[in-house]
């Protein structure tokens, strides 16, 4: 960590602690959550029930904050446990009514994340359900998404653009033979804003160009690396599976035509902030119908699962928080390779 000299060193001290989640204990949190979730992740065990575990171990863990301060401190799941098996790109956070169970072999993309007053903390893993060492293709696309992980941990710095990451990383991924994932972007986090507008492209293409930008000195940023042994175009395939969702505050207020679409919209408003958070926890007869007339009106926003073809491409997950002078490794584990 840099020493602090002086007041400007106070200050960016301040802000290297809050930003990682709110005097240094988000980013501790997800952490710990994260190596719960892998410490579940087990054949026969239902996916349902490991992303309930993580999730409630974040609001446990937060909750018992800041209880004796005056002004209300929000804090909690800043993106829900998801935990994406195989062919499953990513954002699968199951229902209740879910028997889906994890199986030897499988290969597991797993994120999530905690915020205190409103600064985030995400993590982010791939791991393999085996025995033994990984090689062969899984190798490949999981050393791809590390070392490309490692290019941008080092581009990410004051005076750098956007853009030289994206074609850093692509090339990166290409020396394994592999590609990055299109339509995957990393944005700045800011308070309460988990999806900031300065954004850097997974792929530089002209369908997901985005603009200029140049990093600056004590911002954070959410750098994902999705990497693939096939042609890194995922796909969705049944809108119904979304389970994952954010309220879009900024947009105008539309009155809900259906009983059910006001019912669930209201619960949403009550128990969840601007954070993402997942349909689980909701009346799931209700939510059926509630939630798409709610995203048809852009009163929520979608995270929907995607997929590539089975049996053709292996992913690996690389999130990682960048400061300047202080790089937080939140998921770099090297156990699987």
């Amino acid at each position: 960590m840099a020493e602090t000299e002086g007041g400007r060193g106070i200050f960016e001290e301040n802000v290297r602690r809050r930003k990682r989640g709110g005097e240094g204990t988000g980013s501790f949190i997800s952490r710990k959550a994260l190596q719960l979730v892998l410490s579940e992740c087990k054949p026969r065990a239902k996916i349902v029930d490991i992303c309930e575990k993580g999730d409630s171990y974040i609001r446990e863990q937060t909750s018992s904050m800041y209880k004796n301060v005056i002004k209300k401190i929000e804090r909690g799941v800043a993106f829900p446990t998801c935990l994406s098996v195989n062919n499953t790109v990513c954002h699968y956070s199951p229902l209740a009514s879910d028997e889906t169970v994890l199986r030897e072999g499988d290969i597991l993309k797993i994120d999530m994340g905690c915020h205190i007053d409103g600064f985030i903390a995400v993590v982010g893993h791939t791991h393999i359900l085996r025995k033994g060492p990984v090689t062969g293709r899984a190798a490949d696309v999981i050393v791809a998404a590390n070392t490309a992980a490692e290019v941008a941990l080092r581009l990410v710095k004051p005076g750098k653009k956007n853009h030289e990451v994206t074609e850093a990383i692509q090339k990166v991924a290409a020396a394994y033979d592999c590609k990055i994932v299109e339509g995957f972007h990393s944005h700045q986090l800011k308070q309460f804003v988990i999806d900031g507008n300065k954004v850097v492209s997974s792929v530089a293409n002209p369908e997901t160009r985005v603009d200029d930008a140049e990093f600056e000195e004590n911002k954070v940023y959410a750098i994902d690396i999705v990497a693939s042994t096939g042609d890194g175009k995922p796909r969705l395939l049944d809108e119904r599976r979304t389970t994952v969702y954010k309220r879009l505050v900024d947009e105008s207020y539309y009155r809900l035509k259906m009983k059910a679409s006001r019912f669930i919209f209201s619960e949403i408003c009550q128990n969840y902030s601007i954070m993402p958070f997942s349909a689980r926890a909701l009346d799931e007869k209700r939510a059926t119908l509630g939630l798409i007339e709610c995203v048809n009106h852009e009163l929520l926003q979608p995270y929907p699962v995607l997929h590539v073809k089975p049996g053709k491409s292996y992913f690996c997950f690389s999130p990682i928080s960048v400061l300047p002078n202080l790089i937080l490794y939140l998921i770099v584990d090297n156990s699987c390779l």
